[in-house]
This record gives structure tokens, sequence and C-alpha cells, in this order.
């Protein structure tokens, strides 16, 4: 069980979204059956408001996000950035997009609180954590309303009634949409370093930053666009405890450099591989850069590199 009620922090969000909707550019939708649907992108326009308030939503209140002016390739572009306190619970019980929803012809991946109530993945036999709520939120990326199949689904996997199920969605080609997903980078760092069997309970501390691409024309090609922008862009620091030398040992397997498929836009990887996600390597899902800061030795080790070159290709070539 969880001590840091993730639910209910993501609902307090949900409820400031919901009373200065107009300003959001957002719209909520009762749900037939029960439930509650929040479009962030799909029908109504949504902006960077939104997109902040989804991505805190997706972290369970955990954590801190923000928007900042950066450049790429010595070009101007937005950069989001990301703190949190509590990294393993923020990013991998709740963010983390591991749950695909799917009803007919609705398909949508998965993520925030209402995950750490189910806690029906893998991860959390790894993070060994869960959540009880009576009412659960979570987020879809999608380019579709969830019908009430897919809520009535999530609340018999969560153990909870249908109308206590909130649900926001946006497509990944929105200026939401594209903002909680490249809000990602921590969250790609620790799920790489789940995967390498780290101790995750070392990592007391993180921040990370990513450059937020221009709106694509379409979701596929903004698929390419916002992994380009981790895969390339993302910089990420762990603040840990421990030893130096097992550090020294797992940092050069943790950036996306670290693949295989590394060095070319996504969308040409994607491509390569008939758009099948499962085909393509997986260490490459990961930030360009990692940085290890060890509070107790004072030491700190760097792995990896931003391509600012690559990202320049994605976002405007």
């Amino acid at each position: 069980m969880l001590p840091l009620n993730l639910n209910a922090r993501a609902a307090k969000i949900v409820e400031t979204m919901r009373a200065g909707a107009d300003e959001r550019r957002i719209a909520a939708h009762e749900i037939d059956g029960g439930g509650l649907f929040i479009d962030c992108g799909i029908k109504s326009q949504g902006g960077l408001q939104a997109g902040l308030d989804l991505a805190r939503v997706c972290l369970g209140g955990l954590a801190d996000v923000s928007i900042v002016m950066g450049e790429a390739a010595g070009r101007a572009t937005p950069v989001v950035q990301i703190w949190t306190d509590h990294p393993v619970h923020a990013c991998l019980a709740s963010q983390y997009a591991g749950w695909a929803l799917s009803e007919g012809k609705f398909f949508a991946m998965g993520s925030g609180p209402m995950r750490a109530v189910r806690a029906g993945e893998p991860i959390f036999e790894t993070i060994g954590c869960r959540e009880l709520s009576d009412t659960i939120v979570g987020v879809l990326e999608t380019r579709k309303a969830p019908p009430p199949e897919i809520v009535a689904k999530i609340a018999k996997e969560c153990g909870v009634e249908p109308y206590n199920v909130t649900l926001l969605a946006a497509p990944t080609a929105s200026l939401a949409g594209g903002l909680q997903i490249v809000a990602r980078s921590i969250e790609t760092a620790l799920h790489k370093l789940a995967e390498l069997r780290f101790d995750l309970s070392r990592v007391v501390s993180a921040q990370g930053s990513a450059p937020m691409p221009p709106v694509a024309r379409d979701d596929l090609a903004a698929i390419g666009r916002t992994n380009d922008a981790i895969l390339y862009g993302a910089r990420v620091i762990l603040h840990v405890t421990g030893d130096d030398e097992s550090l020294q040992s797992v940092g050069p397997g943790v950036p996306s450099s670290a693949s295989r498929d590394f060095g070319e836009p996504f969308a040409a990887i994607f491509a390569r591989y008939n758009n099948d996600f499962y085909a393509v390597d997986p260490h490459l899902f990961s930030p360009a850069e990692v940085v290890f800061q060890n509070i107790q030795t004072g030491r700190t080790q760097v792995f990896g590199a931003p391509k600012p070159e690559i990202v320049a290709q994605s976002f405007w070539g």
C-alpha cells in the first residue's frame, strides 16, 4: 500500500482543471454507465496549462512540472522540466504508460495513479507497492473518447465503481498530449534501471528535462518527435545513495546510446520495424544523458550525451 495518496492528489488537480476548464480549453463529460471523461485535446483544443496539469496527474501530484524557453541545435524551443522527491512512486507506480487498454476498435495506453490501484503490471513486482483507493484517476493516450465498456473494465480491474473513475485523455499530436509525454524523462531512466535490476530504493530524488517538439501533423509523426525528444534530447539527474562502483557498472547501459537502434530519428527506426513498438530494441527507450549524483560520496558520474542534430532533424527537418 502506498502512503502517498496518489489518486487523491491527482483528484485535487482534476478539481482545479474542471474549475478552470475554459481557460485550459478542455471539457468534462459524464460517461454513460458512470465515470467522468476530461477531453484535453481530442475535440477540445487543450493548451499548455492543460498539458502541465495532465503531466502532474500522470505523476500522481508528486512532481513539479514546468516549461522554460530553451534551445536545440541553436534554435529556440520550449523545454519541459520535472523534479520529484518521490521518483519511484511518481514515475513508475503512476506515470509509466504500462496499461494497454482495448475494447473493440478503441485502444489507448493508460497512465496515472489508477495503475497503482490495479498493480497488475510486472513493474509492480519490482517496486513492491500498491495503493488502495475508492476513487481512481487515469490518463489515456488516445484520439477517441473512452467508451463505457473501457470505464467498466478499468473499474472492475481496480475494484471500484464506474462512477468513481475519472479519465483524462489527449492524442500525441496535441499541445497537451505532447507535453505530458515529453515530461517522462525521469520515468524512462528509472524504467531502464529497473530493467537492469538496479536497486531503485537508492534513487531518492530526481530532475529531468527534454525539449518539447512542435505539434506534428498526425499521431504517427508525433510519436516520432516525442520519442526523439527523450532519446536524443532528454537529460536526467538522479540523486542516489550507496557505492560508486555499482553506478560505474550500470551507468553505460542506462542512456539511449546503449541501444543497437540508437543514432537516427525514431520515425525511421519505427518504419524499419513496420511500426511495431515491440520489435524496437527496448534498450532504446531512455534519456540521452543520465547523471548520477551520489549524495553520500559526493561523486558525480555522467553517461551518454544529447544529440541536438538529431533533435533538429526530427523537429524541423
